[in-house]
């Protein structure tokens, strides 16, 4: 029995009086696991009754969303990728215009509303700019869950204060509500909407059972029957059932899976030849291995047997080699290809490949007080790696030295997804935004500590860590940061200056690491590649900054003057209680 999203659809669209039918609707409800990644879609334009060509644009706008809609990346939120979308439509629309009309009237150019629904998981994601409308019908009343983007000029008077096409960029309202089993959301033109109750849609479904497409076929007749002479176009939609709660992707597909055997050399597994053991922890043990259809070296992963219970780290060995296959960087460890993909696989592991080459940990060891020039190659080539992920809409959340691979040629390679955490998959689970501390605590930024969200900033302060203790051999902050519990011990976590273990350093440094390790993450750089810049070519803010307080210069004189000063107060108010 099919467990998973499941609808009820019926649509149809009238023209109008004028003849030519300016609106356009369409939706795409795709079977298997693209349900599962990215949902089911629903969608209708509304060209401008001004426009001799707006009917193209209604048209354009909803074929070109349902068709570049899932061809997105599987990582990013429903979101990003529908107002990527929209915004690549909106700016060949107003191009269209431009090209077309010298004078640039937009009035007479490609330019439509639109309105969507995107079903994923438990959530109903809805996408809206200009006056076309979505409802979800009650018993006894029609919600509007859009707001229109007319300007009223007066009770006769009115245009549209945003459209797909009518300028070259658009602001698109994004709404995200909780699905319902047996929700039933109607989207419609003003042509039809104008003219409609919820008493004639509940009568409209009541006569025509699960055929939709009767039902919205009557409504569009009813809507002209009552006065309408404008375009018609309705969609009605049923949630039938929704997918069960927090099972995604990986879980489904780690179900089919037995746990590997003790791995050993020379043993033969999955295709592979064990090699040797490269490394083993109480969560994972990691085995160079050579396919046996090409002879090629291969890193294979599997769960330690005392964590086999824990379901999210299972899921995680199936996530490393997901989340690898949807990163393209040379700074971001590669899965492992050619033959061993094609194979069907019985067990849980990851399958990587082999980088011949040391961890940071142990290149810490090796340069214990390395140059700037020397760190700031490394740090550049680890931010690469993390926008790599963060443009897949993806943080990596366990960033520390274990992590990192430097191969034979000095390039840096991130490593160890286990953590990661995906968007798109988080969504597609019904889950929230990254707050679990799954990274390793000193290199995990504060706001996780607190119960804030975690983000891009909070991958660029574990980098800042790296790269202060790539300096200095040590942490910024030691270990204060793991014993914060809420947003108020911020106050006390205290920077240790880089310029205290390394003079010799430039003083701009530490202002630009302090700022990227500052408790609160929109205090830091706003990206990654901010950060790497700042490391290059610092701004005067950082070579203009007020000398630190004394606590921090001298602490032992600081402590001192503390001293004395409280040993006077301490002989005043023992005078004033003699003489009292």
């Amino acid at each position: 029995m099919n467990d998973g999203l499941q609808v009820t659809l019926g649509q149809h669209s009238q023209a109008g009086t004028h003849g030519v039918n300016q609106d356009f609707h369409g939706a795409l409800l795709p079977a298997g696991p693209l349900r599962a990644a990215k949902g089911i879609a629903v969608a209708l334009a509304d060209g401008i009754g001004s426009s001799a060509v707006s009917q193209v644009a209604s048209a354009a706008a909803v074929r070109s969303f349902l068709d570049d809609y899932y061809a997105t990346s599987e990582a990013w939120s429903v979101r990003r990728a529908a107002q990527r979308v929209l915004a690549a439509t909106n700016a060949w629309l107003h191009a269209q215009t431009v090209r077309s009309d010298a004078r640039f009237d937009k009035d007479r150019g490609y330019v439509c509303t639109f309105s969507a629904i995107v079903l994923k998981g438990r959530d109903a994601h809805l996408l809206h700019v200009g006056d076309a409308r979505i409802y979800r019908l009650h018993p006894q009343a029609l919600e509007q869950l859009t707001e229109d983007h007319r300007v009223h000029l007066s009770s006769a008077e009115s245009y549209l204060g945003r459209a797909l096409g009518a300028s070259a960029h658009v602001e698109i309202d994004y709404r995200c509500l909780p699905a319902e089993p047996g929700a039933v959301y109607l989207l419609a033109t003003d042509g039809a909407y104008a003219w409609l109750d919820a008493a004639a849609v509940h009568a409209a479904l009541a006569r025509h059972g699960d055929d939709f497409d009767a039902a919205a076929a009557e409504l569009t007749e009813l809507a002209g029957a009552r006065g309408s002479e404008d375009d018609r176009t309705v969609q009605l939609l049923r949630i039938d059932r929704l997918p069960a709660p927090d099972l995604d992707r990986l879980q489904r597909e780690r179900d089919g899976l037995a746990l590997p055997p003790p791995l050993a050399p020379r043993m033969e597994f999955e295709g592979y030849a064990i090699v040797r053991e490269l490394h083993a922890s109480a969560r994972s043990h990691v085995h160079l291995a050579t396919d046996l259809a090409t002879g090629r070296p291969a890193v294979l992963k599997t769960p330690s047997v005392e964590l086999s219970g824990d379901a999210d780290h299972l899921d995680g060995f199936l996530r490393e080699e997901w989340v690898a296959r949807r990163i393209d960087s040379a700074h971001v460890l590669k899965p492992f290809e050619d033959a061993a993909r094609a194979r069907p696989r019985r067990h849980l592991y990851a399958a990587m490949e082999y980088v011949d080459g040391q961890t940071l940990a142990q290149w810490m060891t090796d340069h214990p007080r390395p140059g700037l020039d020397a760190v700031r190659g490394l740090v550049a080539q680890i931010a690469r790696g993390l926008q790599a992920f963060h443009g897949k809409e993806m943080l990596h959340q366990d960033l520390r030295p274990e992590n990192i691979l430097i191969d034979r040629a000095g390039t840096a390679k991130i490593i160890d997804f286990a953590a990661a955490h995906v968007a798109g998959l988080a969504e597609a689970a019904h889950g929230g935004p990254p707050r679990a501390l799954v990274g390793s605590l000193q290199y995990t930024a504060p706001e996780y500590f607190v119960g804030a969200e975690g983000g891009p900033r909070a991958d660029l302060f574990s980098l800042a860590v790296l790269a202060y203790q790539m300096l200095a051999g040590r942490l910024p902050y030691g270990l204060q940061v793991t014993r914060l519990r809420a947003p108020a011990d911020l106050r006390w976590l205290r920077y240790v200056p880089l310029r205290h273990l390394r003079p010799e350093l430039p003083a701009w440094l530490d202002a630009v690491l302090q700022k990227a390790l500052h408790p609160e993450p929109h205090r830091r750089q706003e990206a990654v590649s901010e950060f790497v810049h700042d490391l290059h070519a610092p701004g005067p803010s950082f070579h203009r900054r007020r000398p630190p307080p004394l606590a921090e210069r001298d602490p032992v004189r600081f402590w001192q003057a503390a001293a004395l000063v409280l040993g006077m107060a301490a002989l005043v108010l023992l005078g004033l209680l003699l003489t009292g």
